[in-house]
């Protein structure tokens, strides 16, 4: 396989240097446990890493509560200018956020550069920065009983956000959270997974750089124990997690402990329909290279895939073109699309799945044979079928370069299989027929539903899911909201 020219990512090998947490204004040594940090895609280690004790995820919590008032008292225009400014930086640091990520996440490069750098802080940040200028002052205008009165509906800031962010997408996820935040007018303590902490320690470096207040935005690192300080932690008045249904439900238990809110985007097992009358061949290659991008590695991946007896057996036919294109290896390659899992004990679970298919009757329809790497957690991509609607490969998110087929007979039996299980994150539906795929799209509990392919994840769109794939909404008006208190202010006139 050929490398990526040396010329055409001058800084390819560079991990960010920064070890230190940022809490309040100081750069602090972490005082807890320490771990080794690996390239997936290589099996070394390319840092170690020390996690925040007790008393510095306190700190944290401290700095971010003084700094509250005088950050939810700047003008939205002024909070807006701070924003801006440190999209800027982020901007011009983008060629270290991009070999940070790849590095320590293991994204191909060539969906790394758009999608988890510059689609995260261009679009997703900017919207933020500019939403942060808006008045949402409701004036619900003249009551008259039993005298009359008029009222105000007004929003402010939640306060305290602990957000902590999943492994897959470090940049992006921590933007969505800490943007939508700090244009409230909350203060921020950003806690990353400790598989990819590298590029939240950077962003510690940058957001000095950028000259936020102190206190503003705080960066902690560690294990299940700083979580947990962290989401149940009394100065914490919003918690915001990005990861497993499992974990978000430690973490909404938690943060009951003091009655704090909670945004949860968690799992998902997202469908992806065919409808009778659709181009297979038009649409196979797309659909298959989607769900398995960055492995797999992605909440709203629609790697559950309900096809049409009509045209089943001519989906499989040009779903092997897509087999065909998939590179799995060396994510400096522009030619790879498919990276490695983030660790072995994943690799082992996805291979797992793969595996375990066989005992209920499942086969394996389409996948990738070429050898994998030496080195590096990777896995061939591969499409089950032949499973009952109760698989464990149907029901469970997997998190990988793995997708089942289901076929049916009817549309309502498409509806009742798309909504049939727990979780409700997104969907797809592929239909000929606008107002037919309206309504199936109505029909389908899910947060998100694509019509054809949909197109980017919008800023000003909500994200977020029914059932076990999370509570709230993230991006948009609606992920703004979620840092935000409503009061009502009336008076007699």
């Amino acid at each position: 396989m050929t490398a990526a020219p040396e010329t055409e990512f001058p800084l390819k090998d560079w991990v960010p240097e920064t070890r230190t947490l940022l809490i309040g204004d100081r750069e602090v040594e972490p005082a807890g446990e320490t771990w080794d940090v690996y390239n997936p895609a290589t099996e070394e280690v390319i840092a170690t890493v020390g996690g925040a004790s007790t008393d510095q995820v306190d700190a944290a919590v401290a700095a971010a509560r003084a700094a509250f008032p005088a950050w939810s008292a700047l003008s939205g225009e002024e909070r807006s200018r701070h924003i801006h400014r440190f999209a800027d930086v982020l901007e011009k640091a983008a060629d270290r956020l991009l070999p940070s990520i790849v590095n320590e996440v293991g994204t191909p490069v060539s969906l790394a550069e758009y999608l988890q750098v510059k689609m995260a802080v261009d679009e997703h940040l900017r919207w933020a920065a500019e939403a942060a200028k808006t008045d949402r002052t409701v004036h619900l205008g003249e009551y008259d009983k039993p005298v009359p009165t008029m009222s105000d509906v007004v929003y402010e800031p939640v306060g305290v956000v602990a957000a902590i962010t999943g492994y897959n997408y470090p940049l992006n996820l921590a933007i969505f959270k800490f943007g939508a935040a700090l244009a409230a007018g909350c203060t921020v303590v950003l806690l990353p997974s400790p598989r990819t902490p590298l590029t939240t320690l950077f962003l510690g470096d940058l957001i000095r750089e950028a000259g936020l207040p102190p206190g503003v935005m705080n960066v902690v690192i560690g294990g299940a124990d700083v979580g947990q300080r962290l989401s149940s932690h009394p100065g914490v008045d919003r918690v915001s997690f990005t990861g497993s249904d499992g974990v978000g439900a430690k973490i909404m238990e938690q943060a009951a402990a003091n009655l704090a809110g909670v945004t949860l985007e968690l799992g998902g097992k997202s469908p992806n329909i065919v409808l009778p009358g659709v181009d297979v061949q038009k649409i196979a290659v797309e659909m298959h290279l989607r769900w398995s991008r960055n492995g797999g590695q992605g909440c709203a991946a629609l790697a559950r895939l309900l096809v049409h007896d009509s045209v089943y057996d001519e989906f499989l036919e040009a779903g092997a073109s897509a087999f065909d294109q998939m590179v799995v290896g060396d994510p400096w390659d522009r030619a790879t699309n498919i990276g490695p899992m983030i660790r072995p004990d994943h690799q082992n679970r996805v291979q797992g799945f793969i595996d375990g298919a066989a005992a209920e009757g499942g086969k394996k329809l389409l996948e990738v044979t070429k050898p994998l790497p030496e080195k590096g957690w990777f896995v061939n991509p591969v499409l089950l079928g032949n499973l009952p609607p109760n698989a464990r490969a149907v029901q469970e998110e997997i998190f990988g370069p793995v997708a089942v087929i289901l076929p049916f007979k009817d549309t309502e039996e498409a509806i009742r299989l798309a909504n049939d299980t727990p979780f409700g994150l997104a969907a797809n539906v592929w239909c000929d027929d606008p107002v037919e795929a309206r309504r199936v799209a109505e029909k389908i509990r899910a947060g998100t539903v694509w019509i054809n392919g949909g197109g980017a994840m919008r800023p000003d769109a909500p994200f977020g899911g029914y059932g076990r794939s999370g509570v709230g909404r993230e991006l948009g008006e609606w992920g703004m909201r979620e840092y935000l208190e409503v009061k009502h202010i009336q008076w007699r006139i």
